[in-house]
């Protein structure tokens, strides 16, 4: 994986901090986005591992 990638933020942060600010009135710290990202790329290592592990080359949304 390139060092780009480890760093990029995989969520859309306004979209982020606006469905936290609707659904419970709190506010989003920024931390927030990067903590999201991690686990964003968590699930998806694990569903391409999966993928793999099936022989397919395409991730479905059963993988995750």
């Amino acid at each position: 994986m390139s060092e780009q990638a480890k760093n990029e933020v995989l969520v859309v942060s306004s979209k982020l901090k606006s469905y936290i600010k609707e659904t419970s009135g709190l506010s989003t710290s920024a931390a927030v986005i990067d903590a999201v990202s991690a686990k964003i790329k968590e699930m998806c290592d694990k569903a391409i591992e999966n993928a793999k592990n099936d022989k397919r080359k395409t991730v479905m949304d059963r993988d995750f």
